[in-house]
């Protein structure tokens, strides 16, 4: 799904696409996503059923293409009856994918380099291997504009396997690593930011608008001018589809939106798509780390992650990624948000949110704690100036 562009856009892109042999792509020339299906493929997709695997399924499905899974099948067994369906295990049980080739492999789902390598190898012989990464596969997110030629994070001991906040981006680079060794120039590689839209399970980025959504007084650290980069999961499945029919090969970052977003104008686009009449309270960035108070995708403009939502994407553009309005996956969250059941989430607390330092995240919090935490943090505030 794409959005017209201005001419200002178009010009811009045209001027990317055209320096695309200096950014270093392999493959076909960039285009708008979206056009004309080259003939169809057959894709093998290494997981599928979790959070970003079904929309890229979905998308490929739409063009044309024929698509297999491979997964445990125990995430959302339900979706796709109508695929093939492989069942096996990354960590040694790969036997449904022995004597099998695909035109392309999506792996989403890689995580330990062990596995990865395991994978790329028995399906050497496949056309194209596309690893989904990450960009905390960097040795840190502290310059602005990092590029795809910034250096990786490493390990101490290259033989861990144990998934944790400091090995994941070491872990992932590694993973890199293996499949590139394995399918040289035919070996795709795309390290996405914050992976937001209909179905997020982190709630990192879906906090935002439904907290918009609820209105009254709200703290938000930094200014209104401080960037905000996140692509919406199915911009991404597109994105990557594209990729697959062109042949392109590489290295590319993958954020958004294409046109640079501030804090302000999201929270603001937040308020106008979804309903919710907040008073928004700017609070020095500073001050909100001193008292030990974290939120959901933000963080100091310095330090280790001071350009996290700085990334370049100009890679990413020069193939052809377009991301859709913002407005579009506010009101796409809200809505799948606004739909989830009891079932779905007990006391339809979110999972993310303002937090004091050393919580353990990935539980579910209740809301009014959160805003009595943010009550009190307005309150210091206030007090302070």
């Amino acid at each position: 799904m794409t959005h017209p562009q201005t001419r200002r856009e178009f010009l811009r892109t045209t001027a990317t696409a055209a320096g695309a042999v200096g950014l270093g792509l392999v493959g076909g020339p960039a285009r708008v996503m979206g056009g004309t299906a080259p003939a169809p493929m057959k894709i093998l997709v290494l997981g599928g059923t979790g959070f970003i695997g079904p929309h890229t399924v979905r998308h490929a499905l739409s063009r044309g293409h024929t698509v297999t899974l491979f997964n445990r099948g125990r995430t959302n067994p339900h979706l796709f009856p109508e695929l093939e369906k492989l069942v096996g295990d990354r960590d040694g049980d790969l036997a449904a994918l022995e004597g099998r080739r695909w035109d392309a492999v999506v792996d989403n789902s890689g995580y330990v380099p062990r596995h990865v390598r395991d994978s790329a190898e028995l399906l050497a012989d496949s056309g194209r291997y596309l690893f989904v990464s990450s960009i905390s596969a960097y040795k840190d997110l502290a310059p602005a504009g990092i590029t795809e030629d910034y250096e990786v994070g490493r390990l101490d001991d290259p033989a861990v396997e144990e998934v944790t906040g400091t090995t994941y981006g070491p872990l992932k680079a590694l993973c890199e690593d293996a499949v590139r060794e394995v399918f040289g120039e035919r070996a795709n590689i795309v390290r996405p930011g914050f992976i937001v839209g209909p179905g997020d399970p982190t709630d990192r980025w879906t906090y935002w608008p439904v907290r918009v959504s609820m209105g009254g007084d709200m703290a938000v650290p930094g200014t209104p001018g401080d960037p905000v980069q996140f692509i919406d999961a199915r911009d991404l499945g597109s994105w990557l589809v594209g990729m697959l029919e062109d042949g392109v090969g590489g290295v590319f970052n993958g954020a958004g939106p294409v046109q640079p977003l501030g804090m302000g104008a999201f929270l603001e686009t937040c308020r106008d798509a979804g309903g919710g009449d907040p008073a928004f309270h700017w609070i020095d960035a500073e001050f909100v780390q001193e008292r030990e108070i974290r939120f959901p995708i933000r963080g100091p403009a310095t330090g280790e992650f001071g350009g996290a939502h700085r990334i370049d994407i100009s890679r990413a553009i020069a193939t052809g990624y377009r991301s859709r309005p913002v407005a579009d996956t506010v009101r796409d969250t809200l809505e799948w948000w606004n739909g989830l059941t009891e079932e779905d989430r007990p006391g339809r607390a979110l999972r993310a949110g303002p937090r004091k330092a050393g919580a353990a995240g990935g539980r579910t919090v209740s809301t009014e704690a959160m805003l009595n935490l943010e009550t009190e943090l307005l309150e210091a505030w206030a007090a302070r100036a």
